[in-house]
């Protein structure tokens, strides 16, 4: 059930996180433990998911606000955030800095252009691109996003001129940050993407940034010799997911059945998730289990103190 929240004015459920509006221009964000791929929420959910990802977002927001002003204020519960209400840019920047995932099927079907990006002749899966590629897509409000050009952004009015060019420089430079960050730890950071929105005309990063819903990552050891022999590359992220369900026949079709989930296979998914966490920030991954009236008690000291 959703909490009621002092100073409440709206409320969003959305695949994986409840939004709650406080006033005019203040947002609280819940990570469930809840699940989706292919834009369907799994069936069951997975223990401290929400906590990993609100974690991970927190102490990535925290490395990069040098770099450009983002939405967060302060994260009263595990797997609760307090920010910023920012109007949305209905573009999402996705950052490549391999050849994988969407943009590998899109050259192996032959093109060598994706959203206006030029793809280099001769690359095989997960190598390096030359320099990191900008696709960006439409943030659908449902369904799936799409990929669109910048000829296209700025055609249909998405966002000015102005704005898809700091919108550009922010993002080429979180994930030079994110690159960075990920070395240190023994990663790549093959892919991400970065949402932005407006908060009194200023621009500002806002959502998570760095998590594995939203980024790609390979362990670096080994990661040149694998593409030598051309075996499957390591990787830390939600991918395995989608691998799960598509050797169980499900892509989120029409007349597709979401595979049973097994409490075993629950387990392997919480425990991927906390992998990612130690890897990423260094540190062991603390549980914390709160109630439900725990976490609303801490959501409320939060929302007193910023009003004071």
């Amino acid at each position: 059930m959703p909490f009621t929240i002092i100073n409440q004015t709206n409320f969003y459920s959305g695949k994986v996180r409840d939004v709650y509006t406080i006033g005019t221009s203040q947002l609280i964000m819940v990570a469930t433990d809840r699940i989706s791929a292919f834009d369907v929420i799994l069936p069951k959910p997975i223990p401290y998911k929400g906590q990993v990802l609100t974690q991970i977002a927190a102490y990535m927001l925290r490395q990069t606000k040098d770099i450009c002003p983002n939405w967060l204020i302060d994260t009263p519960a595990p797997n609760v955030s307090f920010g910023l209400k920012c109007e949305p840019i209905p573009v999402e920047m996705v950052v490549r800095g391999n050849l994988v995932g969407h943009a590998w099927r899109t050259y192996q079907s032959g093109k060598k252009v994706l959203c206006g990006a030029n793809m280099p002749e001769g690359l095989k899966e997960n190598d390096f691109f030359p320099s990191p590629i900008l696709t960006p897509s439409t943030k659908a409000a449902e369904g799936h996003d799409e990929d669109i050009s910048p000829e296209e952004i700025l055609s249909r009015g998405l966002c000015t001129k102005e704005d898809w060019e700091t919108m550009c420089r922010y993002a080429l430079a979180l994930f030079e940050r994110g690159k960075k960050l990920a070395k240190e730890k023994g990663l790549i950071l093959a892919d991400t993407k970065y949402e932005f929105g407006k908060y009194k005309g200023e621009i500002m990063l806002m959502d998570e940034v760095h998590t594995p819903d939203s980024s790609r990552y390979f362990y670096a050891e080994g990661f040149e010799e694998r593409q030598s022999k051309g075996e499957k590359q390591k990787q830390l992220s939600k991918e395995f997911v989608r691998e799960w369900l598509i050797a169980n026949n499900f892509m989120g079709k029409e007349g597709q059945s979401v595979p049973d989930m097994s409490e075993e296979w629950v387990q392997t998914i919480s425990k991927r998730y906390i992998e990612l966490y130690e890897h990423l920030i260094g540190e062991k991954f603390s549980p914390q289990a709160l109630t439900d009236a725990e976490t609303l008690e801490r959501i409320t000291k939060c929302l007193t103190n910023s009003a004071l």
